[in-house]
């Protein structure tokens, strides 16, 4: 390898851990460890971002898509942002031919290893789609950039222990026990379902040329032409379809969940639409554990409200809508069936043990 490509190459490396390290410190890490205390102290992280103190979401209308969307864009733009910067800098920065060896195996080991990457992310389910869409082109398989997607907010640490403190630990290990095999089952399962009708394995993606990463840049300066170029078509690619749908889905509140409270028991055809529009619906990071509270406290049944905190955070319409591109709407539309089978499961166990 020349010296002026391996020196490049080292501050290219250097860049881009720089940025994850200090952009999730910043945007995550630090954050998360104070509300931590404030989840041990108060038993709460804040009020439902769904209905506040309500027992009902508002009226569909244009008032509440756009309240929706502000107060869930306060919640989230900065890791948005950083999620951007970091699938746009993997493509920029990384050499695809490190990722395809790092994340493009689909054996059950590739798999572990994106679940495992995903876990410091602690991203909310749109903010990691850039990276995922990121991921992808840089040749990593389906089935670990799945569990990459997935780990970011079922293993999320910090959710973890927000819900401990919040709802009880035996909520977290409820949480804990179903993400796992979610997390790393559904990534495995979608390196097997990675065929020529669905998303093509990296083999075949090559041999079509879909996907195909661009060549490494050999200077600092075309790299970082190469790095505005990326960001800015992943941001106009995927933003305006994303805050179309966050509208949508602000505005439909009050259809997806209707008037919460005793009535709302622990019947399975309540578990299973709560689940439908748990998975549906989009929020920010640890957004369910102040929902699920909400709910309980309104009378809603522990049935319905474990079906919310398994099917809330993994998948979202927008975050399917981002991924449209790097993985199939076959593979997508399986995995959102899969993620509202563990809610009702969770549904069924909370409800059959009495959970409070």
């Amino acid at each position: 390898m020349p010296v002026a490509l391996r020196s490049t190459r080292t501050v290219r490396w250097s860049v881009f851990l720089l940025l994850a390290v200090a952009g999730l410190f910043y945007v995550k890490w630090f954050p998360y460890y104070g509300r931590a205390f404030d989840a041990a102290s108060q038993h709460s992280i804040g009020k439902s971002i769904l209905m506040g103190d309500a027992s009902s979401a508002p009226d569909p209308s244009l008032s509440a898509a756009v309240g929706y969307a502000l107060a869930y864009g306060k919640a989230i733009w900065k890791a948005m942002l950083l999620g951007l910067l970091l699938g746009s800098g993997l493509q920029a920065l990384i050499p695809a031919s490190w990722v395809q060896r790092a994340l493009g195996s689909r054996s059950f080991a590739g798999t572990v290893a994106g679940g495992l990457m995903g876990i410091p992310g602690m991203m909310c389910t749109c903010c990691a789609a850039p990276v995922v869409v990121g991921l992808r082109r840089q040749r990593a398989a389906a089935g670990p950039s799945v569990a990459f997607w997935l780990s970011n907010t079922m293993l999320n640490p910090a959710t973890l222990v927000f819900t401990g403190f919040v709802l009880g630990w035996n909520w977290t290990l409820l949480r804990v026990v179903l993400s796992v095999p979610m997390v790393f089952g559904l990534g495995y399962l979608a390196n097997r379902f990675a065929t020529r009708e669905g998303v093509a394995s990296v083999d075949a993606l090559r041999s079509k040329g879909v996907h195909e990463p661009e060549s490494e840049a050999r200077s600092m300066a075309e790299v970082g032409r190469r790095w505005v170029s990326i960001f800015a078509r992943m941001t106009f690619r995927l933003i305006p379809e994303y805050i179309v749908i966050v509208l949508l889905l602000g505005a439909a509140r009050a259809w997806m969940f209707p008037h919460i409270g005793p009535d709302i028991g622990e019947q399975w055809f309540w578990i299973v639409a709560l689940a439908v529009a748990g998975m549906l619906f989009v929020i920010p990071t640890a957004g369910e554990v102040p929902i699920v509270q909400a709910m309980l406290a309104l009378g809603m049944g522990i049935g319905p409200a474990a079906a919310l905190l398994m099917t809330l955070p993994p998948v979202s319409l927008p975050s399917m809508a981002m991924l449209g591109r790097s993985l199939s709407w076959q593979l997508l539309l399986a995995l959102a069936a899969a993620v509202v089978g563990f809610g009702v499961l969770a549904g069924l166990i909370a409800s059959a043990s009495g959970m409070h």
